[in-house]
């Protein structure tokens, strides 16, 4: 996992000391409407808070039938573009937030499936919130597989985030 300091946790970033509450981030409307409930719920317990967002690298090692036609430089460069990226996503969906809310917020990203890099960024004490609906491909199920996994293996409470807009509503076009 990286963590992407901020402020005056630049000099303590891997020091925690006290219960947090922590946010998957992924882009979706679900992940916004969680991330804006652990503002408040951060703001009311005064404790700090902590976007994570996972990545993974999704492209094959060795395409079937094809050979290799990726060298380990151009694989190399492709990880630290998706990692960069999905650095830009996290700090793009919660540095306007951090500052209305005038609220610090710690960024982490963590390569792997999104449930295990959520479950690996919090302890006992924290609180994580996740919403009920990411990106998955199933959007009539009104629990996603992250939120279940979240709530079946966490070491902590854990709140789901209904979003308020059914996961089955199509977007009006005017």
């Amino acid at each position: 996992m990286t963590r992407i300091p901020t402020g005056s946790e630049a000099n303590e970033h891997s020091l925690r000391v006290e219960s947090a509450v922590v946010v998957g981030v992924d882009g979706s409307s679900g992940s916004s409407e969680a991330l804006h409930w652990a503002i408040a719920e951060a703001q009311l317990r005064s404790a700090p808070l902590r976007a994570v967002h996972a990545w993974t690298y999704f492209e094959p090692a060795v395409p079937p039938l094809l050979g290799y036609p990726y060298s380990a430089e151009s694989v190399d460069s492709i990880v630290e573009d998706r990692r960069q990226a999905a650095e830009q996503m996290l700090e793009r969906e919660t540095s306007e937030l951090a500052s209305v809310h005038d609220i610090e917020i710690e960024r982490v990203i963590g390569e792997g499936s999104a449930a295990q890099v959520l479950i690996d960024a919090v302890g006992d004490e924290d609180l994580l919130v996740v919403g009920s609906r990411g990106h998955g491909g199933f959007a009539s199920l009104l629990l996603g597989s992250v939120s279940q996994q979240c709530a079946l293996h966490a070491p902590c409470p854990v709140v789901i985030v209904r979003g308020t807009k059914p996961a089955n509503a199509r977007e009006e076009v005017s």
